[in-house]
């Protein structure tokens, strides 16, 4: 079965554009765990644009509380500085049930591309190590249709998560046939490999469940960015309810 983990990236946009406590990171999580959602998931960046070490550590301890899963996404190359102890340091210090790694750039808006294994696969292997000896189920950020994305498994990961902002494009534009196929092609190679396939970047209530019939075996989907936008509208706990709905009728 699928899992949901709800991203609360946005929720600290929020709150930091104005300064202050409210939105309250940690409020939000709770109402999504209470709401159903299987896991939380965040994304601290070097420049503490959104998450902060300190949201880190408190939605840690409240999903050791809850017994369910804290997936921390990051880039391992970035270099820690005031305010980021670097991504190695926080889950560290957390522990978090799955650790993400993705090759984004600091001046990077969005998470927007996977790994290149022949670039970087040396560069990963003692870092992914690093994570599992921490206890970490590891992913790594995969473009789909990347014709070596088995190497992942040489790196030490666990996990690959598929990017798929190009297959919701290609939704958005009504065409999503050949990027449905070709997610599914790259899930297939990953599971011959020995890796778990989750996925995640710019899924919404209306490209998930196809998504999620066409592409096999997906453990995990991690949904932030349209969450929130949607819950704008309906609340947030009923927008998780509803993703939670998806995904179980998905099994």
């Amino acid at each position: 079965m699928t899992a949901l983990s709800v991203n609360l990236n946005k929720i600290a946009v929020l709150r930091n554009s104005r300064g202050g406590r409210e939105p309250d990171v940690l409020q939000a999580g709770i109402a999504c765990l209470d709401a159903g959602a299987d896991g939380l998931t965040v994304h601290p960046r070097p420049d503490a644009r959104h998450i902060r070490a300190d949201d880190v550590e408190a939605l840690g301890a409240l999903c050791r509380h809850r017994a369910v899963e804290f997936n921390v996404e990051g880039n391992p190359f970035a270099p820690p500085r005031p305010g980021y102890p670097g991504l190695l340091a926080l889950c560290e210090a957390v522990r978090p049930a799955q650790v993400t790694l993705v090759p984004d750039g600091d001046g990077q808006l969005t998470s927007d591309h996977g790994f290149d294994f022949a670039r970087d696969g040396a560069a990963l292997r003692p870092l992914v190590a690093a994570f599992k000896a921490l206890g970490c189920r590891v992913s790594v950020f995969v473009d789909v249709g990347d014709p070596d994305v088995a190497q992942a498994a040489a790196c030490g990961a666990d996990r690959v998560e598929l990017y798929t902002g190009p297959y919701a494009e290609a939704f958005a534009a009504g065409t999503p046939q050949a990027a449905l196929a070709a997610a599914a092609a790259t899930a297939r190679l990953a599971q011959a490999a020995g890796l778990g396939v989750n996925a995640g970047h710019d899924l919404n209530q209306a490209n998930l469940p196809a998504f999620l019939a066409a592409v096999p075996g997906v453990l995990e989907v991690s949904i932030g960015h349209a969450l929130i936008g949607e819950a704008l509208y309906a609340g947030l706990a009923p927008t998780v309810r509803a993703y939670r709905a998806l995904v179980r009728a998905a099994a």
